[in-house]
């Protein structure tokens, strides 16, 4: 069989202070047609994982400088490395050093001496759930779903990519390194995760250019993992009025709607998820309609007649 037909290999990263845990659990996972990275603290952990993504983490609970704690809770902070799971390795078995781990956002965690044929078993269905979860992100992408994901404080984890055409139009200046959401948007969410596991509760926000995002909780993926539906509120109302009042089609309702928020044609496109020549395909509609000669005055009419319905 040539190299370039064999499967790919699952990648662990295994962070632990002690080179005598690290040789014995690469040793180990070698053995089982596992590539192992190694770092010795968090903060190499850290600084790795932003030239190589494993499918999955060892992490040592205890260990000098930044615990392995705080260094998943800035991986799970990190919208790159968030969906990474993240097994913890402990001697510490008390309740309240479990549910730290699980609070920090790790999947499992396994108490030393290590079991390796335990150990094994738990990496392999992890990786397997990993390995679900991703398809059904993906799945949903194609479905142009408006969903996202955030972990129990309200923290973006990922998202659509409509969702995302949507959060980027209503929060422009939001946090691009991280990706996340603005602070009170992601207290309200944190509300909606712990007032509504058991029903679909909301929350409307304002965003920018007078939006207002509405988020509706759908479920709980799993403990750290909550999905929410993320809709522009009024937005339908909005282009119906549009529609009516104008003899617009449903899409050039949309186009115009947000023409009169400023919108170029590019980022029309990217909202509405088609193309800048098809958006301009429209406009030429509209203007027709319209009886005018460009998308000022195009935006006037549109914005005089909402005001009127306000």
């Amino acid at each position: 069989m040539m190299s370039g037909d064999m499967p790919r290999r699952d990648i662990v990263l295994v962070v632990d202070d002690s080179p005598d845990a690290l040789g014995f659990l690469t040793a180990a996972l070698e053995r089982a047609n596992i590539t192992a990275l190694v770092a010795i603290d968090g903060a190499t952990a850290i600084d790795l994982l932003n030239n190589v993504t494993p499918d999955l983490i060892l992490m040592d609970a205890v260990m000098p400088g930044m615990d392995g704690f705080e260094t998943c809770r800035r991986l799970k902070a990190n919208k790159q490395t968030a969906h990474l799971p993240v097994i913890f390795m402990t001697g510490l078995s008390e309740t309240q050093h479990v549910v730290e781990g699980l609070s920090a956002g790790g999947v499992d965690y396994v108490t030393k001496p290590i079991v390796i044929d335990e150990l094994i078993a738990r990496i392999r269905v992890h990786l397997a759930n990993a390995r679900v979860a991703h398809g059904a992100r993906t799945a949903l992408d194609a479905t142009g779903r408006f969903l996202i994901a955030t972990d129990s404080r309200g923290r973006l984890i990922w998202s659509t990519s409509q969702a995302e055409k949507l959060l980027n139009a209503g929060f422009p200046a939001r946090d691009i390194q991280h990706d996340d959401l603005p602070l009170e948007t992601s207290e309200k969410l944190a509300a909606l995760v712990r007032s509504g596991r058991n029903s679909q509760g909301s929350q409307t926000v304002s965003a920018g250019d007078g939006m207002r995002l509405k988020f509706l909780y759908v479920s709980s993926v799993e403990p750290t993992e909550h999905l929410f539906r993320v809709t522009e509120e009024d937005g339908e109302s909005t282009n119906d009025v549009l529609r009516e009042q104008l003899a617009l089609t449903q899409r050039e309702a949309e186009v115009l709607s947000w023409i009169a928020r400023g919108k170029s044609n590019r980022d029309i496109g990217e909202i509405l998820g088609i193309s800048p020549r098809t958006v301009n395909k429209h406009l030429e509609q509209i203007f027709t309609k319209l009886g005018v000669e460009n998308r000022a005055s195009a935006a006037a009419q549109a914005t005089k007649i909402l005001a009127l319905k306000a």
